[in-house]
Formats: C-alpha cells, sequence, structure tokens
C-alpha cells in the first residue's frame, strides 16, 4: 500500500471548498489518480488523524491550451475527492 504523501497531493482551497466546509465538515482534496476511495479514505485519517465518514471522487482531463506557434499541449489529468469528516472534526489548513 501507499504512504499518505503519495496518495494526498494537497487540499483545495477554493471558494466553493471553504462553503462547503463551514456548512457540511467537508474538504476537497487533489489525489493520486490511481487512488481508490478506501486507500483515500485510510490516507486522510492516518495524515489529519480525523475520521472520515464518506468519500466522493471526481476524474478530470487536463486542459488543452495552443501555443504561439500553432502547437497544442495538454495540461495532465487529476482526481479531485471530497472527503466527508466526523462533526467535531476539522482539518487545520493553516
Amino acid at each position: 500500500m501507499k504512504h499518505p504523501s503519495e496518495i494526498l497531493k494537497s487540499v483545495m482551497q477554493t471558494e466553493k471548498g471553504a462553503a462547503l466546509q463551514e456548512k457540511q465538515n467537508r474538504y476537497m482534496v487533489r489525489v493520486d489518480r490511481a487512488a481508490n476511495k478506501a486507500e483515500i479514505k485510510k490516507a486522510v485519517e492516518d495524515f489529519f488523524n480525523v475520521t472520515v465518514l464518506s468519500v466522493n471522487t471526481q476524474n478530470y482531463e487536463g486542459k488543452k491550451r495552443t501555443l504561439r506557434n500553432r502547437r497544442v499541449v495538454q495540461a495532465p489529468d487529476w482526481k479531485r475527492a471530497i472527503v466527508t469528516l466526523k462533526p467535531g472534526d476539522k482539518i487545520d489548513l493553516l
């Protein structure tokens, strides 16, 4: 099994993420594309010492851009997980 630092890339801080944290105690985390829900749950619990109730994942394709010389490049694909924590638990971001 992978180490939690290999599965978890970063905690995403966006306006949508802030609203989820305040209202529903949910956090958005950028994760490794090969990680499944069980691995993500265990990694979050081990890394942040919290209790995870559920994990929802979303896969994203990297955006395509055209450079000045008409060459098309694509950003890497990535995966996001929305993790619901037990009431009273929180992830300290700062």
